[in-house]
């Protein structure tokens, strides 16, 4: 473990005025994407696309580091050059998922716990000498009547905890996932109880496994209501209660909380953000690590067709300038009209 190459690396991936493009959809996932604007998911479509993002002009500013799928940190640009390689060469630091996904935890209907544990040591080997220098594992909590228990969570904190270890002996900064989701209908109040002991109990485990806390950056939820709940959360209450849940069970020596969007469009994650940093005296940096949000208009941009290609750059661009712009706070939803 180098322990100061840790420490920088997950200081650098949440930096001021900057955050993460999590660019690491499965195959499966992304043919999702590519169905709703009418293009064919093959290997050179997915590899096209990838490079536009990464190549888009001025991404560094805002952009901080990108989570690769593994099909895509073996991909190149157009003209052979590896896309780790383009993003470390723009001062942007490669990452890779590493969980298999979230599979059906046996004797509890309804809940998962995430696996890829199995040869995770030998896999980040490989991946750091592709590359990458940190990694990301997604863990599940869903909400429901009866769930989450309190074993599905325990259960995902030891996994979560597990890898971190591993990640940290490859000197390979680990992004902890936790993420409590927001289908169904229970309230925001439901959330911030969930997202709350979901919290207690992967740090229970981070402390157990030794893990550096230095060294990782946290990736939870907002505290939000669910997509089917009658009475959803303003955006100041969301904030609000995310703040209070954070400041509650994340350690102080945790350098940066990079959330996930979790299903909101890309504005009201954008807000969501720059409201939570209008508090002041958070002893951690608050970004991002969005793939939908910071992605859809580009896609939308784009269509998979080659005249598309600058657009698709264009649309990609002010999104993370938004998002950016949201690191200190000064991000107003008025300016999603002005863009337009």
């Amino acid at each position: 473990m180098d322990i100061k190459e840790l420490d920088t690396n997950a200081a650098a991936m949440v930096a001021r005025g900057k955050g993460i493009l999590a660019a690491d959809e499965s195959t499966g996932t992304i043919k999702k994407r590519f169905d709703k604007i009418s293009l064919e998911s093959t290997f050179e479509s997915r590899r096209t696309y990838r490079e536009l993002l990464f190549t888009t002009g001025e991404a560094e500013k805002y952009i901080s580091g990108v989570i690769l799928y593994d099909e895509t940190i073996r991909q190149q640009t157009a003209d052979g050059k590896p896309f780790p390689q383009v993003l470390a060469a723009r001062g942007i630091l490669p990452g890779i998922k590493v969980d298999a996904g979230a599979k059906a935890l046996a004797g509890f209907p309804g809940e998962t716990v995430t696996e890829g544990l199995d040869g995770l040591r030998e896999r980040l080997a490989e991946y750091r000498g592709l590359g990458a220098r940190f990694a990301k594992w997604r863990a599940v909590i869903d909400i429901g009547p009866g769930i989450p228990t309190s074993n599905c969570i325990t259960a995902n904190a030891e996994a979560l905890a597990r890898y971190a270890a591993l990640c940290q002996e490859a000197s390979i900064v680990p992004i902890v996932e936790p993420e409590v989701l927001m289908d169904g209908d229970h309230t925001v109040g439901r959330c911030e109880e969930v997202t709350d002991a979901t919290l207690e109990s992967v740090f229970d485990a981070l402390f157990r496994h030794r893990i550096r806390l230095e060294g990782m950056v946290l990736k939870p939820n907002m505290v939000i209501a669910g997509k089917k709940c009658a009475q959803q959360a303003k955006p100041q209450q969301v904030a609000d209660a995310t703040v209070r849940c954070l400041r509650r069970r994340v350690p102080a020596a945790v350098p940066g909380i990079a959330f996930l969007s979790g299903g909101q469009s890309e504005a009201e994650a954008t807000l969501h953000l720059s409201l939570m940093n209008r508090v002041r005296d958070l002893p951690w940096q608050l970004s991002f690590s969005y793939g939908r949000a910071l992605q859809q208009s580009a896609l939308d941009a784009w269509k998979g067709k080659a005249a598309n290609f600058a657009a698709g750059q264009q649309a990609f661009a002010l999104r993370a300038r938004l998002n950016g712009l949201a690191r200190d706070g000064s991000y107003e939803a008025a300016m999603e009209q002005a863009a337009a």
